[in-house]
């Protein structure tokens, strides 16, 4: 089996990037992003997908988050457009509802070529510690658009904004993982009565 593996360096005048992913991993992440509260969001990509993801991103941080966390979604879409290749024998579909206490979200993922996102998460607070919760539409809209998915996120219920997020992308991750596995029974085929993705 091939390697599943992808580094893109992504360079702009707002932020310098690089990010590696093994779609195969165990779940080992490395984060030198400069937003805690986003590197501890992609740890739990990276563990509940058994995603590998290792991301540097030097930011223009003195000015606010906002072109860190969507230029980071941005090149990870990148990174899983390269890995998951051309798409033979992936499952394609993913889905995963996450509770955690009062709070449970459903994701769901179509590896369909076709850029789309539904984000329904009403978020009880605009800000956990000092990050703007609004900057991850701003992420998952830069992810869809250059992994060329399309992502459905809803959040069922919470109170706790922390927990809203936190199901999010934990399903997130699972969604991911169930997707991009590799289905023995569709071994060199794509996954779709079009022929392509």
């Amino acid at each position: 089996m091939a390697e599943r593996t992808a580094f893109v360096e992504r360079n702009t005048l707002e932020t310098q990037i690089k990010a590696s992913i093994n779609l195969d991993g165990t779940g080992k992440a490395r984060f030198a992003i400069g937003v805690p509260f986003l590197e501890h969001m992609l740890d739990q990509i990276a563990r509940h997908g058994l995603i590998d993801l290792d991301i540097e991103c030097k930011g223009d941080l003195e000015i606010d988050d906002h072109h860190t966390v969507e230029d980071v979604g941005i090149t990870l879409g990148q990174a899983f457009a390269k890995a998951v290749g051309d798409k033979k024998g992936i499952v394609r579909y993913g889905h995963s509802y996450v509770p955690l206490d009062e709070a449970l979200s459903r994701v769901v993922i179509d590896f369909s070529g076709r850029p789309g996102l539904h984000m329904n998460v009403p978020y009880t607070r605009a800000v956990v510690g000092r990050f703007d919760v609004d900057l991850f539409q701003e992420f998952f809209q830069g992810f869809v658009n250059h992994a060329l998915v399309t992502l459905h996120i809803d959040n069922l219920r919470g109170i706790n904004t922390h927990h809203q997020i936190e199901t999010v992308f934990k399903a997130f991750g699972r969604a991911l993982r169930m997707a991009v596995t590799l289905d023995e029974r569709m071994a060199g085929q794509m996954p779709s009565t079009k022929g392509c993705l």
